[in-house]
């Protein structure tokens, strides 16, 4: 049985937390690095779900892609939301790790997974590091091009269900071959994939004003696709999984979370004119 240590290690080699923005908060939020590990449960928020979740398989570590305390922290008392998260897992033994913004811009990272559930053969980051490798968002391509009411059927087939769906802004008909894809927010880089001239952008959390002026810029500017946040970073959860499992083989057991921590879980249409 690996130590915590030992399984940070790996996780460390597949995202450095190097590749992390300056902001970030990334790494061992609580755990005893000379522990053991026998089962570890990957997901994309650390919250009272996926905790419950741990202590029901029997986990000794939760791998998280969003921090837990991103924000400067001054005490973990257990009558706040995010100290009561905290306690529990020291009672329960579980450690917590983070993966955030180094695991976006790892090859492969959090965009690749995404790609790779569309279909996509990746061809380069879309938001580039000096290396030219590593970097935010991916660009890729489809096999073949489709109209676009087509492609928004893709993903929202490859993709785990949400409450809000899959949306997608653009002419239906458009032939589509070209994507970049962004896990997360990432309307922040709607001018980048217009610069890499793809055809559409796959991304979460798209605001109306920035969605709206970019589909009114003169040209032809990418399609969209909004999806939410945790659907858009859950596939990551089964590429880290795989990456403890290969380091490991059988030492380990892993689980990777279908809970859904999206916020959004009632949905209400209209029903009289």
């Amino acid at each position: 049985m690996p130590a915590l240590s030992e399984v940070i290690t790996v996780l460390e080699q597949a995202y450095p937390p190097a590749l992390a923005e300056s902001w970030d908060a990334v790494g061992l939020v609580c755990g005893d690095p000379a522990e053991s590990v026998t089962r570890v449960l990957f997901c994309v928020d650390p919250g009272t779900e996926t905790l419950d979740e741990a202590v029901e398989v029997g986990a000794q570590l939760i791998v998280a892609h969003h921090p837990l305390l991103l924000r400067g922290v001054h005490g973990v008392p257990a009558d706040t939301a995010k100290g009561a998260l905290v306690h529990r897992m020291i009672r329960a033994g579980i450690a917590l790790y983070c993966a955030h913004t180094n695991a976006d811009s790892a090859d492969p990272g959090v965009s690749d997974a995404l790609a790779e559930a569309i279909g996509l053969r990746v061809t380069g980051p879309l938001d580039p590091k000096p290396d030219g490798v590593t970097g935010i968002g991916r660009i890729g391509e489809l096999p073949e091009p489709e109209p676009f009411g087509a492609f928004v059927q893709r993903v929202a087939d490859a993709l785990p269900a949400t409450v809000p769906g899959v949306l997608g802004a653009g002419d239906a008909d458009r032939p589509i071959r070209t994507v970049a894809v962004s896990g997360g927010a990432g309307d922040s880089y709607l001018e980048r994939a217009t610069e890499a001239g793809v055809d559409a952008y796959v991304t979460a959390d798209l605001r109306h004003h920035p969605a709206g002026e970019h589909l009114a810029r003169p040209g032809t500017a990418p399609a969209l696709v909004g999806l939410t946040h945790w659907a858009s970073e859950w596939p990551w959860c089964g590429q880290a999984s795989a990456v403890v499992a290969r380091a490991f083989a059988g030492n380990v057991d892993i689980c990777v979370s279908t809970r859904c921590t999206d916020p959004w879980n009632v949905r209400a249409e209209r029903t009289s004119n």
